[in-house]
């Protein structure tokens, strides 16, 4: 890892800000980094509430979409809610049919097969809705670039509205609202939504026609905040109140198909982490591993028995998931190491026996080992499917973009994308990614980056700070979990490797530090390393290293004590 040290703010404003919140210099530090430089401003960021939520009007066509819903409300129409099978489509689908419920009967819900139809509104599911009488169709966390698909379903008298967050084409598809704050004509002033966000904006847009506020529609909130985590947008602005707000709900009053998962990982209180690593993969399985049909039915039913029982079913889904992912991670590695792939810019990997529903993870685990912009097909069909994966800084989305010429199909995010293409044009494609990668590519980003708030002294931390930095949360893009730095440090001399295989690194630190420096408080902390155990040379024999690290808190036995938890360790 490189590591890079953020600028520290102008000394005058660190004064401001301590005397305005009577904090100290680390925490109005890390304010002043994530441009907090005001008592007001703090407020909002440690208070997240309602009134932080934005105007859903201010989306373009947002007033089309209310008046054509409220309009199948009246005249009863059949209503489908169509969704992608990932964990943003699924509580999208969940959000809007649960509250479409509660105005209308004809209510039905429909994911595409991630093998079958592949992403994306599918032909066969506009066939679905004309083979059975429905009348309007509200497409959540996809349809932005379904032109040909919308023109169908026109030709059959089937009306879309398109809830969308991803990054439109350069059309935009023919429907009666199309509502994604990316599109260029739309003066949203949040732009990095999810998928469920958008249709929250929706729902709220409509219970205000009730006279109702976002407030009273506190309990979908839950299903907000895990789209929230799992689709890795900004917790920042609207989304940190969404999360911040989503939360309370996960861990208070949480729906039954929720809870029912909750009581699956037994943890009593759960952070924006543990949506993202123990609720979502669950949530993700079923679109993974069977259908997503499934993550729908639990996380709409009221009946907590039958949620129990539906949750059950999605945990032997993300079981074979894990076991799944794992073998084609270890199947992808050798097929690297044989083909000398790592030495190029990118990793591109393809077996047609690989499970579809798995090749996004494969490719994240693949960055971790080898940090490239990275590849995984699989065949579907009589095509070649892939998931794209790119290290921080690169965007894999323009650079697919310069590869259209030989790709059929593609859509996604700057970080995360997927695409399809003919098996023939895959040795072409595969030598145009790697070309496009290498011409635009900084090297410097070949090499993950740490980047870190704030160097500091062990004898500062302390009980008051960890309080203060729990208020930070949630954490995510825009606002990470603070990372800090201490030098001069030293093992008391019991540091050893633990874990299976010693994989990871134990060890107390103590900090040297200058006979005038402030020793009244202890600098002797314990600090564990996952992933680190091959590291552990560098802090043998009491020899002096720089450690990178979170904060944390250790439970054990019913005590709570504070620990570093380590990221990178320099001699």
């Amino acid at each position: 890892m490189r590591w890079t040290l953020k600028p520290k703010p102008q000394a005058s404003k660190v004064e401001e800000l301590k005397a305005a919140l009577k904090v100290d210099d680390t925490v109005a530090t890390l304010l002043l980094q994530r441009d907090i430089d005001t008592y007001d401003a703090a407020k909002k960021f440690f208070r997240p509430s309602f009134e932080d939520l934005h105007d859903p009007y201010l989306m373009k066509d947002m007033d089309k979409a209310v008046a054509r819903i409220e309009r199948a409300i009246t005249a009863g129409e059949n209503v489908m809610v169509y969704g992608d099978y990932d964990v943003d489509g699924t509580t999208s689908v969940a959000l809007m049919s649960t509250y479409l419920k509660t105005r209308i009967d004809s209510i039905a819900t429909y994911i595409p097969d991630r093998y079958d139809e592949g992403y994306g509104v599918s032909y066969k599911g506009i066939d679905f809705a004309d083979d059975n009488g429905f009348s309007l169709i509200i497409a959540l966390d996809c349809g932005i670039k379904a032109i040909d698909k919308i023109v169908y379903a026109n030709e059959k008298g089937i009306d879309f509205i398109i809830c969308d967050h991803h990054r439109p084409g350069a059309e935009i598809p023919d429907a009666v609202a199309v509502l994604d704050p990316k599109r260029e004509d739309c003066e949203y002033p949040f732009k990095e939504l999810c998928g469920c966000g958008v249709g929250f904006k929706l729902i709220t847009a409509l219970a205000a026609n009730q006279g109702q506020t976002a407030e009273d529609l506190t309990e979908y909130l839950d299903l907000v905040a895990t789209a929230v985590g799992a689709d890795i947008v900004p917790i920042v602005d609207e989304n940190r109140a969404l999360a911040y707000l989503g939360l309370q709900v996960i861990n208070t009053n949480p729906r039954p198909g929720m809870k029912a998962i909750i009581n699956l990982v037994k943890k009593d209180i759960l952070t924006i982490t543990d949506v993202v690593f123990t609720i979502a993969p669950r949530i993700n399985a079923a679109g993974r591993m069977k259908h997503g049909n499934y993550a729908v039915r639990l996380l709409s039913e009221t009946d907590f028995n039958l949620a129990e029982t539906y949750a059950l079913e999605i945990e032997d889904y993300n079981s074979d998931r894990r076991e799944t992912d794992k073998r084609i991670t270890e199947e992808a590695l050798i097929q690297i190491e044989d083909n000398k792939e790592q030495e190029g810019f990118t990793t591109v990997v393809y077996d047609e026996s690989w499970h579809k529903g798995v090749i996004g993870i494969v490719a994240s685990r693949l960055i971790e080992t080898y940090y490239r912009p990275t590849l995984v097909f699989t065949k579907s069909g009589d095509k070649l499917a892939a998931s794209a994966r790119s290290v921080k800084g690169f965007d894999v989305y323009n650079a697919l973009e310069a590869c259209s010429e030989h790709i059929e199909q593609f859509g996604g995010h700057k970080y995360a994308a997927g695409l399809t293409l003919l098996p023939e044009n895959y040795d072409a494609f595969k030598a145009k990614f790697e070309s496009v990668v290498k011409e635009t590519i900084d090297p410097k980003l070949l090499m993950e980056e740490l980047k870190i708030d704030l160097d500091i002294e062990l004898g500062e931390i302390d009980d008051k700070l960890m309080r203060i930095l729990k208020q930070f949360a949630p954490f995510g893009p825009g606002n990470m979990s603070p990372t800090f730095m201490s030098q001069n440090l030293k093992d008391t001399g019991w540091g050893k490797c633990v874990g299976e295989d010693d994989k990871h690194i134990r060890l107390t630190a103590t900090q040297s530090l200058n006979a005038c420096a402030e020793q009244s408080r202890s600098n002797k902390i314990v600090c564990i390393g996952f992933g680190l155990g091959d590291k552990i040379d560098i802090i043998r024999d009491k020899k002096l290293f720089s450690a990178a690290y979170a904060i944390d808190e250790n439970h054990w036995n019913g005590t709570v004590s504070l620990q570093l938890k380590l990221k990178d360790i320099k001699a």
